[in-house]
């Protein structure tokens, strides 16, 4: 996994004569120029502020929506929870590819192209089913008994759920956070559809039309790709643990 980064990061420092002539060697000299030409972009950092806007957009709406449903689910008894809950996994029987043409026929009838809720909606709606799936095995594994004591002293459903639930939850609820943020990172094809001005361009659309625009000068788009990958390494070594750790304990429980 670590070779090709490596291969990328170096060859980033190469100029594309170097890279045809000496493909696996160290750079001789290193051409700095072509990772300080693109910090210098403003194209590179208006994509990087797209996806982070996008992915932290997506997040919050996914996270928030899918623990009140979860909540439901998990916590009350009323007729049809088990087959609402069925609906939701349903979910996650169906790739995002399906719905394209439906979906751009939605986004252009609500005129949500080129807006960045052209794509925050729909993330977080095909990334409902996984964490109300998550969500609720671990809201289903909070003892009952303690919320019998929080409504003894008063406290509403909403309020056990809130001050009580939530704050119990931090390890799935960073979990799914983790997931939802790499995920509408990576996201490529949605991007694409929603976005024709470059002003919202995310990331990995960035990618595309700088390795389009620069596809001649092939040093030059490898320490494209090197720096495209840098904030989403970054944080995942921020949020490795955080993940592993909620993994670890929706698995281990019951």
């Amino acid at each position: 996994m670590i070779t090709p980064l490596l291969y990328a990061l170096v060859s980033g420092f190469k100029s594309t004569d170097q890279l045809s002539a000496n493909t696996f060697g160290l750079p001789s000299p290193w051409v700095v120029h072509n990772y300080t030409s693109i910090l210098q972009d403003s194209a590179f950092w208006r994509a990087l502020g797209s996806s982070t806007l996008i992915a932290v957009g997506t997040t919050a709406l996914t996270v928030a929506v899918a623990a009140l449903a979860a909540f439901a689910l998990a916590r009350f008894a009323f007729r049809g929870r088990e087959f609402l809950f069925t609906l939701f996994t349903v979910g996650l029987m169906f790739p995002f590819a399906v719905a394209i043409l439906p979906l751009f026929v939605l986004l252009r009838t609500f005129g949500l192209l080129d807006n960045p809720w052209g794509v925050i909606l729909p993330q977080a709606a095909f990334g409902l089913p996984m964490t109300i799936v998550i969500l609720r095995n671990f809201f289903r594994e909070i003892p009952g008994e303690l919320e019998e004591a929080a409504t003894l002293d008063g406290c509403s459903a909403f309020g056990f759920f809130w001050r009580i639930l939530l704050p119990m939850a931090r390890p799935a609820l960073g979990t799914v956070s983790v997931l939802a943020v790499v995920t509408s990172w990576n996201n490529f094809l949605l991007p694409l559809l929603v976005f024709s001005e470059p002003t919202w361009w995310t990331i990995p659309v960035g990618v595309q039309q700088f390795q389009g625009q620069y596809s001649a000068d092939t040093a030059r788009v490898f320490a494209y790709l090197v720096l495209s990958m840098v904030p989403a390494l970054a944080f995942y070594a921020v949020a490795e643990r955080q993940l592993i750790g909620g993994i670890t304990l929706g698995a281990t429980k019951g």
